[in-house]
């Protein structure tokens, strides 16, 4: 089967913004998987004429079309009413789906709502999509010989098994999925999205597979993606561009596909016999956190101190009164001796430590919103890296780079002493 996909999810709530739509992200990479290409998505609310229009669009440039939502038993549950009125097809009552509801609100102790009977209501020659935990069924439905409309509830869970245990054999039964798109997502921390681009601008000219980047959350990642008639082979496609993008890039990129900061960095220091230590001041133990994300952290992250009043900083890590003083608490010098002075406490190959200004309030001309410096203690000695992040972009902003821009930094010092 030739052509591409169509998703069109219903609902005010998803326009509102009240609701996650997580429907689409589930759908789209159900498609990709089954290397079924799809160029549209649509949110609609539960206006007839509004998803009529939609619908109408969409069949000018789809085979087949997916909706998620207004499959319930309220008026505003439109979807399946609005689509058997577009093509003039009449409605007909199903009593195998009256039955089905029936029995699933018995097995609750509960007696079935008459309104629920507006959810057997299903377009004369279409096919139901049943709904194994569910009380709205979907349709299967081909009102022209080049298009196939589904439609599920926009429940989550309940679309997610109808998809797996009904659609998909039924889309192979007709043809869709003779093949898989497979992605692989190399993952950078440090670089620019428009440097990184610049750097493998040649890269996206390529067909099959494509390279596209991607930012996110102050990471930039770089998305290859092929499609084959198997992922083995899609894999064979992606590898060969992958090793150049590495070698190009390289040590800006930090892993593929679930890999994080945190997990790369705990690999790198397991295979070393190394262990890590942190003092936090404006991060507040978010860098603490981050590390103790990663499976069997307390191999590598011994612990932490939050020094967030200069007494801790004094008293706890031994940092000089009159460095404290004389430079303040947001300074290269005192970024130095909390990284030497928490490494020296607990023990640790690696001292790290963090000392900004996270905002709102608090900067100064000399010494902005923003402005966070990084000690990096080891047994050869201290150095410190000064960075000043975006200010408008808010306080919890500026934490989360700083935290995850403490690990970037330990990683690169530890890929320096592999060569």
């Amino acid at each position: 089967m030739s052509g591409s996909a169509e998703i069109i999810c219903v609902g005010t709530e998803l326009l509102l913004g009240d609701i996650l739509n997580s429907n689409a992200q589930f759908i789209a990479q159900q498609l990709a998987s089954l290397g079924i290409p799809h160029y549209y998505q649509t949110v609609v609310g539960d206006n007839t004429s509004r998803l009529q229009r939609v619908l109408a669009l969409a069949c000018e440039r789809s085979s087949l079309i997916v909706f998620t939502g207004g499959l319930g038993p309220t008026p505003d549950d439109l979807t399946t009413e609005a689509i058997a009125s577009f093509f003039d097809v009449p409605l007909v009552e199903r009593p195998e789906i009256i039955e089905d509801i029936a029995t699933k609100y018995a097995h609750r102790g509960k007696s079935m709502s008459p309104s629920n009977r507006k959810q057997a209501l299903m377009p004369e020659d279409a096919e139901v999509l049943y709904n194994p935990i569910g009380s709205a069924p979907g349709i299967i439905w081909q009102p022209r010989p080049s298009l196939t409309i589904l439609t599920f509830p926009g429940v989550p869970r309940e679309m997610q098994c109808m998809w797996n245990e009904i659609a998909v054999p039924y889309l192979k039964s007709q043809g869709w999925g003779q093949s898989v798109i497979y992605s692989r997502m190399i993952r950078y921390w440090g670089i620019p999205e428009s440097t990184l681009a610049e750097k493998v601008s040649h890269f996206f000219d390529l067909e099959n597979p494509t390279v596209a980047p991607y930012a996110s959350q102050g990471e930039v990642r770089l998305r290859i993606s092929a499609q084959a008639t198997s992922q083995e082979k899609a894999e064979s496609l992606i590898q060969p561009v992958e090793a150049e993008l590495r070698a190009l890039t390289a040590p800006d990129w930090f892993g593929t596909d679930d890999d994080t900061l945190a997990s790369t960095l705990g690999n790198l220091l397991q295979q070393a016999g190394e262990t890590v230590s942190v003092a936090e001041s404006c991060t507040g133990g978010g860098l603490g956190h981050l590390l103790t994300t990663v499976p069997g952290s307390s191999s590598f992250f011994l612990g932490g101190i939050i020094s967030y009043d200069n007494q801790v900083k004094e008293k706890v890590l031994g940092v000089d009164s009159g460095a404290l003083a004389q430079q303040g608490a947001v300074s290269e010098l005192v970024a130095k001796q909390m990284a030497a002075g928490v490494r020296e406490v607990l023990g640790t190959t690696w001292g790290v430590s963090i000392t900004g200004i996270a905002g709102p309030s608090g900067g100064t001309e000399e010494k902005p919103v923003g402005l966070v410096y990084f000690g990096i203690a080891s047994p050869e000695g201290v150095e410190c890296h000064r960075r000043t992040f975006a200010a408008y972009r808010g306080r919890d902003w500026i934490r989360w780079l700083s935290a995850c821009t403490a690990i970037d930094l330990l990683r690169r010092h530890r890929l320096r002493n592999y060569f």
